[in-house]
């Protein structure tokens, strides 16, 4: 029997990410203050990853609340992005 090929998602149903340039924190501190401020349902409503040290890819729709979430905490947003390669400037 033949097995079927998986197909790639459309873009339209792909997530859209954003990404944000930290300055110098780890991850138990962002995670930490993400869900001292919005919560579980929150942190998985936006989804967040590491990618690198510096660099923290999230669902676009929850942006502003990650954004104060890590303001309140005292972690700056040097920069947002939805290109990896303009965050990297």
């Amino acid at each position: 029997m033949k097995q079927k090929k998986e197909k790639a998602l459309k873009p339209s149903l792909r997530e859209n990410k954003r990404y944000l340039l930290l300055e110098k924190s780890n991850k138990k501190e962002v995670e930490k203050a993400i869900l001292d401020y919005i919560g579980i349902l929150g942190y998985a409503k936006a989804s967040p990853q590491f990618i690198g040290n510096n660099i923290l890819a999230i669902n676009r729709k929850e942006t502003d609340k990650i954004r104060a979430s890590l303001n309140l905490a005292g972690i700056l947003v040097k920069r947002v992005s939805g290109s990896l390669k303009k965050i990297k400037r």
